[in-house]
This record gives C-alpha cells, sequence and structure tokens, in this order.
C-alpha cells in the first residue's frame, strides 16, 4: 500500500504523509478505508513506530484520518459535519443491508424512494 524511499530528501514519516493524502485525492483510499494499525505499518515498511505515528498524528490533526482506538485508525468521513453525519448513517444501511442480504442496487433504489418524499 506504501512505500518508503530511504534515500529520498523527504523524511520517512513526510513521505508515508503525502502518500496518504494522495491517496484520499486520488480515490485509492476513500473515506471509511481502514489503515494498519501504527506497529503493524512500520514493520511492514521498516520504519520506527513513532515514525508511523507521527505521521498518523499529523494527518489526524489535518482531519485526513480518525482513530477510533480498539476500531482502528480510517480515512475521515468528511471534514463537514453534516456531510460526516450522513455517511455514516450510510455506512450504517450498507452494513445493515448486507446483514440482510438485499441487493445493493434495490437498496439504492430504497433510498432514493426515501428522498424523494
Amino acid at each position: 500500500m506504501f512505500t518508503i524511499d530511504p534515500d529520498a530528501a523527504t523524511p520517512p514519516f513526510e513521505q508515508l504523509r503525502l502518500q496518504v493524502l494522495e491517496g484520499i485525492a486520488d480515490g485509492s483510499l476513500p473515506a471509511g478505508t481502514r489503515l494498519p494499525t501504527v506497529r503493524a505499518l512500520a514493520e511492514t515498511l521498516g520504519l520506527a513506530t513513532n515514525t508511523v505515528a507521527r505521521s498518523y498524528r499529523e494527518l489526524e490533526a489535518a482531519g485526513a484520518i480518525e482513530t477510533r482506538g480498539r476500531n482502528g485508525t480510517l480515512i475521515a468521513l468528511s471534514t463537514d459535519a453534516a456531510a460526516h453525519a450522513a455517511q455514516e448513517a450510510a455506512a450504517v444501511y450498507a452494513a445493515r443491508v448486507r446483514a440482510l442480504g438485499v441487493d445493493p442496487d434495490d437498496a439504492i433504489d430504497y433510498v432514493r424512494t426515501a428522498l424523494d418524499r
């Protein structure tokens, strides 16, 4: 998912931070994507845990990611409060639809019908 160039002039924490932001911008890391734990990513990239933690802290301060304790670190849904709440509601709905075995196209039609009321 991420790579670090040890010979680059850019520090590793900044390389990682920029790669996450680029992934958000180009859509390869959509909202709600779970990121690896600090420890797992540090091990994968051959970095110190503090290096990955610094990247995550800076991304969280910028609103790009959300840390949810035991639930992990996710790409932020949105910095807009209304959009954030709507995205969370959509995620709950999607999980319920999957659990019920409802066809995704039908589920979207149900939402459109509800919105047209």
